[in-house]
C-alpha cells in the first residue's frame, strides 16, 4: 500500500511539472524569457523533439539571452535530437551562442561556403577538448586541412581525433553514442589514409587502410578507396582483388558504379582486353535503362520532399519499389549511419506523442502537439531530402561511369586494332602466384569459391599482364 502510494505521489509531481508548464506560457511577462523553464521540464520528461522550437525562437527572438542556462539545455537536447534540426537557421543566430555544438554547426555551415580559414577559427576557438562534440569537430578539423592540402596538419588532426574518440567512447552511455563514436574514430583512420593517398604516399596509406576494423560501419565503402590505391601503385592484381570482395552476399547492399569502372580499367592496364569489355557490356546492360528511370523518379518527385520520406520508410517496412535500382540504392541508404542517425531520431520522436497525450491541460496538450508535430515535420523532410540528395548523387555517378565505360570501350578497340598490326602474340596463361605483390601486413592461401568473413577484402588476384613490353 505504501509503494502504491509513493508511487502516486511521484506521477503527481511529475504531471504537476508539465502542467505548470501553462503558467509560465501564460504569464503577463515577456513569456520567452520563460523558455528556458519550460524547455528544462521538457527535457526532465525526455521530450526533446516538443523543446526544440522553443530553443530555436529563444534563440532567434530573445533579446536578453541566457547564454550559459541556453547553452547547457541545448547542447542535451542536440545530444538526443541531433544537429540537423538547428542545421537550417541562419548563421547570424547560430553565432548568438557560443554552445561548443552550435559553434561546431556553425563550422560546418562555413565550410560549405568554401570559407576554410574562418571554418579553423572556430573550431579552434571555443571547443574545449573534453567536450562531447570535440570529437567530431577534430574530424572536421582534419577535413578542412585535406581540403587545403596540408596533409601533415590532416594527419595530426586525425590522430587527436582518434584519440578524444577512444577517450570519451569509455563514458558513453547509449548505444547510439558509442556507435557515433566508433564511426568517428573509424572516419578519423580513414581520415589519415585519404591524406597519404592523396600525398601520393600510397605504401603508408595502405597499410593505414589495414588499419581500420572490418567490423566497422563504413569498412566496406572503404574498400574502393583501398581499390583505388593498389590501382597507383600498379598493383592492379590486388586492386582487382579488393573489387571482387563486393561479390561477397555480405557486401550486395553496397552501391557504388566506380567498382565496376576500376575493375574494367584494371583488365585495361593489364592488357586483358576481353575481361574489360565483359565489365564494360555487363555495366551498360545492368544500369542503362534503370538509370534513365531514376532520372524519371527524382525529375518527378525532385520538389516532393515527403514522398522521399514515404519511399524509404515504405521500403524499410518490406514495400520494394517497381525498379530494381531504385531497391539497391534504398537496400544501401538503410545501412548508411548519416541516416540511421536521423531516422533514429524520428522514431525517439514519435514516442514522445504518448507523453503529450498524458497531458490533462487541453490547450497546454495541443501547443505541445503543435511543437511536436513541427519537430517531425521537420524530421521527415530531413529524411527525405538526404534520401532525394543521395539517389540523384548515385545518377552522377552512374552518369559518369557511362561516360568511363565508354573511353575504355573505345581504347580497347583502338590497343586491339594496333596489337592485329604487331608480332605480338596472346599469352595463355592466366594465374601464378609469382605475379603478386604483398606488404608485411599481407599473407596469401588459396580462395576456394567461398566468401569468409575474415577473408573479406584480402583477396587478390593472379593474372599475368598481356601488355606487350
Amino acid at each position: 500500500m505504501k509503494k502504491k502510494i509513493l508511487f502516486l505521489i511521484l506521477l503527481s509531481f511529475s504531471s504537476f511539472a508539465i502542467e505548470s508548464i501553462w503558467k509560465d506560457l501564460t504569464r503577463k511577462n515577456n513569456r520567452i524569457r520563460n523558455y528556458p523553464i519550460i524547455i528544462k521540464k521538457l527535457i526532465d520528461k525526455k521530450m526533446y523533439h516538443t523543446s526544440v522550437p522553443y530553443l530555436k525562437e529563444y534563440l532567434v527572438s530573445s533579446k536578453r539571452f541566457n547564454r550559459s542556462l541556453f547553452d547547457k539545455l541545448l547542447e542535451e537536447v542536440v545530444e538526443h535530437v541531433g544537429d540537423r534540426q538547428f542545421v537550417l537557421l541562419p548563421e547570424k543566430y547560430l553565432k548568438r551562442s557560443k554552445a561548443p555544438t552550435l559553434r561546431y554547426i556553425l563550422a560546418k555551415k562555413v565550410l560549405r561556403r568554401g570559407k576554410l580559414a574562418e571554418t579553423l577559427k572556430i573550431l579552434n576557438a571555443s571547443i574545449p577538448v573534453d567536450h562531447s562534440v570535440k570529437p567530431f569537430a577534430l574530424m572536421l578539423e582534419g577535413t578542412v586541412f585535406s581540403y587545403k592540402k596540408s596533409y601533415l596538419s590532416s594527419v595530426s588532426s586525425f590522430k587527436r581525433c582518434i584519440s578524444v574518440s577512444e577517450d570519451q567512447l569509455s563514458d558513453a552511455t547509449t548505444i547510439q553514442r558509442k556507435r557515433q563514436l566508433l564511426i568517428n574514430k573509424d572516419y578519423c583512420l580513414a581520415g589519415i589514409a585519404r591524406s597519404l593517398y592523396a600525398s601520393r604516399n600510397y605504401e603508408k596509406a595502405e597499410l593505414s587502410y589495414l588499419d581500420i576494423d572490418k567490423k566497422s560501419y563504413i569498412w566496406p565503402e572503404l574498400l574502393v578507396e583501398e581499390a583505388w590505391n593498389s590501382f597507383y601503385k600498379g598493383d592492379y592484381n590486388r586492386t582487382l582483388g579488393k573489387l571482387v570482395t563486393y561479390n561477397a552476399p555480405v557486401m550486395k547492399y553496397i552501391f557504388n558504379p566506380e567498382i565496376d569502372v576500376l575493375q574494367a580499367m584494371s583488365y585495361l592496364k593489364m592488357c586483358l582486353y576481353d575481361d574489360s569489355v565483359k565489365v564494360v557490356e555487363n555495366y551498360y546492360r545492368k544500369y542503362q535503362k534503370s538509370t534513365s528511370l531514376l532520372s524519371k523518379l527524382i525529375n518527378k518527385k525532385n520538389d516532393d520532399l515527403n514522398y522521399f520520406f514515404l519511399l524509404i520508410n515504405s521500403y524499410k517496412n518490406g514495400k520494394k519499389y517497381s525498379v530494381k535500382l531504385v531497391n539497391d540504392l534504398l537496400a544501401s541508404i538503410l545501412r548508411d549511419p548519416a541516416f540511421l542517425n536521423l531516422y533514429e531520431s524520428y522514431t525517439n520522436g514519435k514516442k514522445e506523442i504518448s507523453k503529450i497525450k498524458g497531458v490533462r491541460n487541453r490547450r497546454l496538450r495541443r501547443i505541445l502537439a503543435v511543437n511536436l508535430k513541427d519537430s517531425l515535420s521537420l524530421q521527415k523532410k530531413l529524411i527525405g531530402s538526404y534520401v532525394k540528395r543521395t539517389l540523384k548523387v548515385s545518377r552522377a555517378q552512374l552518369q559518369k561511369g557511362f561516360s568511363g565505360m565508354s573511353y575504355i570501350k573505345l581504347e580497347v578497340l583502338s590497343r586491339k586494332k594496333e596489337q592485329l598490326y604487331s608480332d605480338s602474340t596472346e599469352i595463355k596463361g592466366r594465374g601464378d602466384i609469382k605475379y603478386l605483390k604483398s606488404n608485411e601486413k599481407q599473407y596469401f592461401w588459396n580462395f576456394n569459391g567461398e566468401f569468409w568473413a575474415d577473408e573479406l577484402g584480402d583477396y587478390v588476384f593472379a593474372l599475368k599482364s598481356e601488355c606487350s613490353k
